[in-house]
């Protein structure tokens, strides 16, 4: 997300990191919900040993986002892609 572009060295504002919407997209951009939220709520439940979701989907949301953007973002999306397997389990 660095490389890209789309990484922000401030947090949004406490009231957008509280939006109650899907990916947050009433109050950030899909990078910043993933940067502020998704990977800290992971990191959270990683370190913490605590479950994981057993359902994971943000592949579909991200290729819908960065389609029209024209930036070099296949090695994001692979990355997301791996995170949705791995969460997903065994189809």
């Amino acid at each position: 997300m660095r490389r890209i572009g789309h990484w922000d060295s401030e947090s949004p504002s406490p009231e957008a990191l509280r939006s109650e919407q899907p990916f947050a997209v009433d109050a950030l951009e899909f990078y910043q919900w993933l940067q502020f939220i998704f990977i800290p709520r992971l990191r959270f439940l990683l370190e913490g040993k605590h479950a994981l979701p057993d359902r994971c989907g943000i592949t579909p949301m991200a290729e819908e986002y960065y389609r029209a953007k024209q930036l070099p973002v296949s090695g994001l999306l692979s990355a997301l892609s791996e995170i949705d397997r791995l969460l997903n389990g065994p189809a």
